[in-house]
């Protein structure tokens, strides 16, 4: 097929490859990168010093393709911290990065782009530098009509409460603030998390405590080797605000968890006593100081805000301006609130922080 798109022929010597293998997945994904590998240091050699990789959904090849051409580092390395960094030579030194904005990279390195220096080692104040306003505010990446089919037309809070449940089911791919599925760390605490939507707590983001995970752990690792890494809980989510104020009563309760909400018009509630940063991720490597690479932090949070809700505001662009489910969204934009919640007990088991909401919640009437 992709012969066809690209309208090129394919040498005969490559079918001649395939055909004792047609049957097995494997060996043809292999045979092609073997394939690509060749082919790329030819053009290297004819002088060609940049290649474009279309992944098409087989990210594992690509990666193969980079490692066999010396061009990234051996898989043992390829996680130096939880998130991607940055190609750019600028933050070569950048390793700590507030949790928030872990679904969109892009959108957090357009916003400090004019800092002069990136954290490393520790977070310093966020108000100076400060972040960059949202020019152009933020977009749903569907286009309108498959987002219509893929989250349908919501007319109550039931039916958005819905959505939400079956993307923590895996049963929806995407969600306005989330390109991709589920990531693979929240696994262990997906019924959990299907469970509080369906309360009406709308998760947006989410990790589980891990308390000394090898580095090399495929699902919680990261760094050097020979490392350990912990994690504190942490989940981020929208609220109405009956289930919020039912909520921050448990949490008055609950000596070991931290929290910030706040509303679009910048109402904010907290038990925080100091804006210092919270280290919600951090790594023991031999030879090396503790790193603490993703935290939560007042100032970063309400950064974060205003681009949180404005998601609210661009998926009800997808329907008609005066329909039922234009007017829900927006309605919830205006009058919910942004909340998280760190169980700063990271030794405690991975459900806990769910213990928090167990009772909880109602679907308010619209």
């Amino acid at each position: 097929r992709m012969t066809e798109l690209c309208r090129i022929g394919v040498p005969q010597e490559i079918w001649d490859r395939l055909e004792p293998i047609k049957d097995d997945d494997q060996a043809i994904k292999d045979y092609g990168i073997e394939v690509a590998v060749d082919m790329i240091n030819k053009m290297k050699a004819g002088g060609v010093r940049g290649f474009h990789f279309y992944t098409i959904n087989l990210e594992r090849s690509t990666r193969l393709v980079l490692e066999k051409l010396n061009f990234v580092p051996a898989v043992s390395e390829v996680r130096p911290l939880p998130w991607n960094p940055s190609l750019s030579e600028k933050r070569a030194g950048e390793n700590v990065r507030p949790i928030f904005w872990r679904n969109h990279a892009r959108s957090y390195i357009k916003r400090t782009e004019l800092w002069d220096e990136f954290p490393n080692g520790r977070w310093g104040d966020a108000r100076s530098p400060a972040y960059g306003e949202l020019i152009h505010g933020v977009q749903v990446r569907l286009p309108a009509d498959q987002a219509l089919r893929k989250w349908g037309t919501p007319e109550s809070v039931g039916d958005v409460t819905s959505i939400f449940v079956r993307y923590c089911q895996g049963k929806l791919d995407s969600l306005p603030w989330s390109d991709t599925q589920l990531q693979a760390e929240s696994s262990a605490i997906q019924d959990r998390l299907a469970q509080i939507n369906g309360a009406g707590f709308l998760t947006i983001n989410s990790q589980p405590s891990c308390n000394g995970a090898p580095s090399s752990d495929k699902v919680h690792g990261w760094g050097p080797s020979n490392g350990f890494v912990y994690k504190k809980a942490y989940l981020e989510f929208f609220v109405s605000p009956a289930n919020m104020q039912a909520l921050l009563r448990r949490l008055a309760t609950a000596p070991t968890a931290t929290y910030y909400a706040v509303n679009k018009a910048g109402e904010l509630f907290t038990n925080c006593v100091e804006d210092s940063p919270n280290a919600v991720t951090w790594g023991v490597f031999p030879g090396k100081e503790i790193l603490q690479p993703t935290i939560v932090e007042r100032v970063s949070f309400l950064a974060w805000k205003d681009e949180a809700f404005d998601f609210w505001n661009a998926w009800s662009k997808v329907y008609a301006e005066e329909s039922p489910a234009s007017a829900l969204l927006k309605g919830i934009c205006s009058d919910w609130y942004l909340m998280n919640i760190v169980e700063n007990n990271f030794q405690s088991h991975p459900e806990s922080i769910f213990e928090l909401f167990d009772g909880l919640g109602s679907q308010p009437t619209n």
